[in-house]
Order: C-alpha cells, then sequence, then structure tokens
C-alpha cells in the first residue's frame, strides 16, 4: 500500500489566506458599523419619515403629500418648503380618476396657493363639466425645488394608481434645490446627484445632514442662518453666463432628469401633460448684464443683455413685434441671473415630447402670446418674473384642458361643457385671495433681485377685505381663519353671493366635507339660483348620502319636472327616513306622473294627461311643477275650468304676461 500523501500548506500560502481574511475583515467592520448604527437610529426613531405620502391624520382612510418629504433635496434642512394638504383615498374608488401635478412655485399657485392655482380652476372645470365623475387632483408641487425633486416624486407615484400626470417646471432649475447654481447642491453630475438622493432617506444620512448644518453654522461666524430671503440664501453662484460650462450643465441636468421622469410614466402606462414654459420678457428689465467680451456671442445681437432688451423696447414701440420678440427672448437668455428659464428649456421639452408616445405637449406659451399685447408675454399676464396672475392662471388651466379633450383623456359631452368665459366668471376665488397675492408680490419686490428690475406696487388696507388680506399675505392668519372672517361677515350683511364664493373656495380646498357643499346649496336657494343648489347637493349626496340631501334633491328635481331623475333620491329618503314623514303617497304620485309623461310624446295636446299630471304634482304640493302643466292646459283651452281653478288656488294670474 502506498504511502498517503498530505497537503501541508505552506507558510506563505497561510500568511496569504490570513491577509486576505484580514481584508475582508476590515472591509466588512465599517459596513456593519454602519448598519448597526442606521439600525441604532431608527430603533430611536431619529430623523424623518421622507415617504412622498403618509397618513391623513384625522382620517386614517386617506394619504396626504408628506410635509417632510423635500427634506431629501435640502442640505439645510431649514430651506426645505411644504407643499398642498390635498387628501386622497388610500383605495381609488372605481370610476375614480386620479392625476398629480407635479412642479415649482409657479405650479402650486404662487402667489395665490390656494384657489388662484391652475390646477384649482382646472379642478372646478372638470368639476362642473362632468358632475357624475370623480376627479381626484393631488398638487404635489413645492417652492425652491427643480426637476430633482419632480424626479424624485415621479418615482414614487407611479404606486398610487395615477391615470395622469401633469407638470410645468422649469424656471427653478439653476438655483433649485440641487440646481447647479444652488447653495443646496452636492455635484453638478444628474447620475450622481439622483443616486445619492435615492439614500438620502436613510437615518444616517440624515444625520449626515444634520451634522453638516451644524458644522456650517459654526463656520457663519455668527452670521444668522436666516439673513436675506429664501430666495436669496438659495443662490450660490449668482452669475451664470449664457453658454458658460455652468450654463450647460444646467440644460443638461433638466434634460437628463425630465427625460427620466417620462421614461419613468412611460413604464407605467401613465400619459404625462407636459407644459412649455411661459416667463415675462416684454417688462421685466435682465437682473444682471455681462460686459459684451469679443467673440462671446456669435449670435447677430449687439450687446448685452441690458442693451439687447431695450432694443427690444425701441422695436416694441416702433411697433415691429416679430423683431422686439425676438430681442426680448435673447435678452431673458443672456439674463446672468437665471430665474428666468431659458429658451432652451421650451425646445427640450418638445422634443421629448415627440420622443415620448405617452407624453403630450400644453402648449402654455402659445396660448400666453395669443392673449398679450403684441403677442408677447408681459406684465399683463405675469406679476413678476415667472409667476401668472389670476387671468394667467386661468389661460394656463385650460391650455391643460385643451389637451387633455385633445388626447382624448376627457370627452365633453354636447352642451354639457363649461367654458372658458364661464369658467372665468364664477371661478371661486374670493377677493381677500386676490388682494393677499398682489400684498406678496408687492413685498417680493422690495427685496434682491427685484429692487430695480420692477416698479413697485401700492398697497392700500382700508376695506375689511384688505384689511384681512394684508394679515394673511403676512401670516399674522392662517387661510383657514382668513374664510372664516369673510364667511361670518358676509353672512351677517346677508351679503350671500359673496358668502357662497367663500363656501365655494373652502369646498376646492376641501373637496370630501359633504357639509360644505350642503351649505352651497342653501346659500344657491337663498339667491333663488336652483341650479347650483342641485349641483351642490348632488355632491354632498355623492360624498355622504343623507336623508336631507336626499329629500331637496328630489324636491328639486320634481320642481325641474323631472321626476324619473327624483325616484332614485327618493327611494333612498324612503327607506333612509329620519323625520317621520309618510313619503309613500308621494312616491305613488311621482310614478303616476313618469306614466302620464310617457303618454306624451304620442299627444302632446292631450288636454286630459296634462291636467291629471298638474293635479297629481299639486297634490304632491309641487307648485311649480303643477301651475307649469296647468298653463300647457291653458294655452291649448284658455277656459278649461280646472287649470283656472288650479292657477287661482296657486295666487298666479293667467296672463300670459306674467307666465
Amino acid at each position: 500500500m502506498r504511502d498517503m500523501q498530505v497537503y501541508v500548506p505552506s507558510a506563505a500560502t497561510m500568511s496569504g489566506k490570513r491577509t486576505w481574511l484580514f481584508r475582508i475583515i476590515s472591509m466588512a467592520l465599517p459596513l456593519l458599523l454602519i448598519l448597526l448604527l442606521e439600525c441604532g437610529l431608527r430603533w430611536f426613531h431619529y430623523g424623518n419619515d421622507l415617504s412622498l405620502f403618509i397618513e391623513y391624520p384625522q382620517n386614517k382612510n386617506y394619504l396626504f403629500l408628506n410635509p417632510d418629504a423635500s427634506k431629501r433635496y435640502f442640505i439645510n434642512q431649514k430651506n426645505a418648503t411644504t407643499g398642498n394638504v390635498e387628501p386622497f383615498l388610500k383605495a381609488k374608488p372605481a370610476g375614480t380618476r386620479r392625476i398629480f401635478v407635479l412642479g415649482e412655485s409657479t405650479t402650486i399657485g404662487y402667489p395665490y396657493f390656494h384657489n388662484g392655482s391652475f390646477h384649482r380652476w382646472l379642478q372646478y372645470r372638470l368639476a362642473n363639466t362632468f358632475p357624475d365623475q370623480h376627479f381626484e387632483i393631488v398638487n404635489l408641487a413645492l417652492t425652491a425645488v427643480n426637476s430633482y425633486t419632480v424626479l424624485g416624486f415621479a418615482r414614487e407615484l407611479v404606486d398610487y394608481q395615477p391615470d395622469a400626470v401633469l407638470i410645468y417646471a422649469g424656471h427653478n432649475e439653476y438655483y433649485g434645490a440641487m440646481g447647479v447654481g444652488s447653495t443646496e447642491k452636492f455635484g453638478g453630475n444628474p447620475a450622481l446627484v439622483n443616486a445619492v438622493l435615492r439614500v438620502r432617506s436613510l437615518k444616517i444620512m440624515q444625520l449626515a445632514a444634520n451634522l453638516y448644518q451644524k458644522v456650517t453654522v459654526l463656520d457663519a461666524s455668527g452670521k444668522s442662518e436666516n439673513d436675506g430671503t429664501r430666495m436669496q440664501r438659495m443662490v450660490a453662484e449668482q452669475q451664470i453666463p449664457f453658454q458658460s460650462d455652468l450654463y450647460k450643465r444646467g440644460v443638461e441636468q433638466f434634460r437628463a432628469n425630465m427625460d427620466e421622469i417620462l421614461d419613468i410614466l412611460a413604464e407605467h402606462n401613465v400619459p404625462v401633460f407636459i407644459s412649455n414654459l411661459v416667463s415675462n420678457e416684454a417688462d421685466l428689465k435682465p437682473f444682471f448684464s455681462f460686459p459684451l467680451k469679443n467673440n462671446q456671442f456669435p449670435e447677430d445681437f449687439e450687446a448685452n443683455a441690458v442693451s439687447t432688451y431695450n432694443l427690444g423696447k425701441q422695436e416694441y414701440a416702433r411697433g415691429n413685434m416679430n423683431s422686439a420678440r425676438q430681442y426680448f427672448s435673447k435678452a431673458r437668455d443672456l439674463d446672468g441671473l437665471r430665474f428666468r428659464a431659458p429658451g432652451a428649456f421650451n425646445e427640450i421639452i418638445g422634443q421629448l415630447v415627440k420622443s415620448h408616445s405617452n407624453a403630450h405637449l400644453v402648449d402654455t406659451h402659445d396660448v400666453f402670446e395669443a392673449n398679450s399685447p403684441g403677442g408677447i408675454i408681459g406684465k399683463d399676464l405675469i406679476l413678476e418674473h415667472v409667476h401668472p396672475d389670476l387671468k394667467g392662471y386661468a389661460l394656463m388651466s385650460d391650455a391643460f384642458y385643451e389637451a387633455l379633450k385633445k388626447a382624448k383623456f376627457i370627452s365633453p359631452a354636447p352642451g354639457a361643457e363649461m367654458s372658458f368665459a364661464q369658467l372665468s366668471r364664477d371661478m371661486p376665488v374670493p377677493v381677500i385671495d386676490s388682494l393677499a397675492g398682489v400684498y406678496k408680490v408687492a413685498n417680493l419686490k422690495n427685496s434682491w433681485p427685484f429692487n430695480a428690475a420692477l416698479d413697485r406696487d401700492s398697497v392700500k388696507t382700508g376695506t375689511f377685505e384688505e384689511r384681512v388680506a394684508f394679515d394673511l399675505a403676512y401670516r399674522r392668519i392662517s387661510w383657514e381663519n382668513a374664510m372664516d372672517q369673510a364667511y361670518n361677515h358676509y353672512i351677517e350683511s346677508r351679503n350671500y353671493k359673496e358668502a357662497r364664493e367663500i363656501v365655494e373656495a373652502l369646498i376646492l380646498e376641501q373637496p370630501n366635507d359633504a357639509a360644505l357643499y350642503s351649505r352651497s346649496a342653501m346659500l344657491s336657494g337663498q339667491l333663488g339660483d336652483e341650479r347650483s343648489a342641485l349641483f351642490s347637493f348632488q355632491k354632498a349626496f355623492s360624498v355622504a348620502p343623507s336623508f336631507e340631501s336626499a329629500r331637496y334633491l328630489f324636491v328639486l328635481f320634481l320642481k325641474k319636472d323631472e321626476p324619473e331623475k327624483a325616484i332614485p333620491y327618493l327611494d333612498y329618503a324612503i327607506s333612509n327616513n329620519t323625520s317621520g314623514l309618510n313619503l309613500a303617497p308621494v312616491r305613488t304620485l311621482v310614478q303616476e306622473v313618469v306614466s302620464l309623461r310617457s303618454q306624451l310624446p304620442i299627444d302632446s295636446a292631450d288636454i286630459s294627461v296634462l291636467s291629471r299630471i298638474a293635479s297629481a304634482y299639486y297634490r304632491m304640493d309641487n307648485r311649480d311643477g303643477a301651475l307649469l302643466y296647468a298653463r300647457k292646459v291653458l294655452a291649448l283651452n284658455a277656459h278649461d275650468k280646472d287649470a283656472l281653478q288650479l292657477v287661482n288656488a296657486l295666487g298666479h294670474s293667467q296672463d300670459p304676461a306674467t307666465r
């Protein structure tokens, strides 16, 4: 038997293995320590939940935009901003169409914030055009952010069953959080920045951010980190020359992030409606002009931003609008302070829409030009540099509405559509909201960089509305408190029209509050506006069915001579009768009217049928319906005794002039 050979590793081999083992341990140990630290921080509930949505405290069946969601994108957490509170159901009801809105300060509706924003104009129009459908429009826009935040939010919202996404973004690309010219940045490469942003929800990353912030404060040598407006605090590279490396990085940042946003939404088959951008070109002098250098600008323009702008003014005065438009557009692009998106961004948006089948262009720019003097956008629609006035927000909503129609996302029935003229007339934006916006902008114009770029606005505080609006603008009272003061003031003065507008403004803020719809309906009744009362009671019933709203609805439908529509509400009232009223005889009479009405198309001049309908309506105490049919009888036979008796009993003259 052969001697067995036993392999004995050499000392060199053992040493090599130990070396690799030590290397593995040395690499794993820091990771293990990081993991333990992360677990410990979570155990002690350190930091914030940075999820996009959290449970709504007032109703656990709802979610809403997490007030801390933006902290992922800000190094200095005190610069982080919060958005709207617009709760939506965790479980999307059948038939509900859920629309998320993404963007920046314009998208959230600055300076109006509440019902001045374009999505609220759109919400109101959809509710009135499609009263039997339910649209959830959830605005996720924030101030002081840019495409990084829009991208981050887009990644998360796809898990919440969106039917469409609306986007208006671009003006904050340079100075918004993580922008190439912002103080809130840690890199200029979009891929690197997005990779870091993905892990910023980790507790250890929040700890690092907080430690960095404290060190920064210590290095500030006593200077308050709250010095100046947020606008000033966010701007690091104040002056960014046109076509400079930093300028080009901003353009590429916008292109890369918007492209990825559309890719994500396409992967989830979500249609996206993305708007091009508008800004004040005709009436805003560039914030900063660089001195012209040799061969700096190859285009055929004479000088720097301000002189180019002045050339535009000259051409405008001469009536040469096409030439003026070119100068104004170039002056915007040459402006060294990049608070207005350059024209390249609209070109990018157009290109991305063409390359993504799920994307639809919303041509807000074209709509604004069509509604501006000389076709050049200026102070007639823009409050300062980029934020529209109320007419501008209305027009923006119309641009989105028409894009939704063009894509067949909505299909209004003929004759049922709320026109833009009706929207402009009826949209409930209280005077207080409008004035508060004026005051906010007036205050903004007193600070950098607007000091010399725009004319100052005068502020008056003589009327009740002006005083409340001033307090609201300067945060002395909340919006809810301002609306409460206004409602009580109008009720006490019996100004029911203005009181109803306040209630309807509250409805847009709280679309799931049935009590507000009922209050609006009652005020419409006070105003003799039965159409609006009917609409509001239907909304109240759809949100929270009740005997009272059902009773009002069947009565109103009977007054309108629509008994078929009254029956479902009458049946609900009978099944949920809390009043002790005997509604069974009314149900019998209504069914009789329905049966009799079915005979009218055969012979609409049948006096016998018309008389029986008038009698049935009279017996159920529907005076309007009884009078309607009694007059139809008298139109055929002016001497009909029963009809005359009924008209007299109702206290109405048979004179045709009073009919």
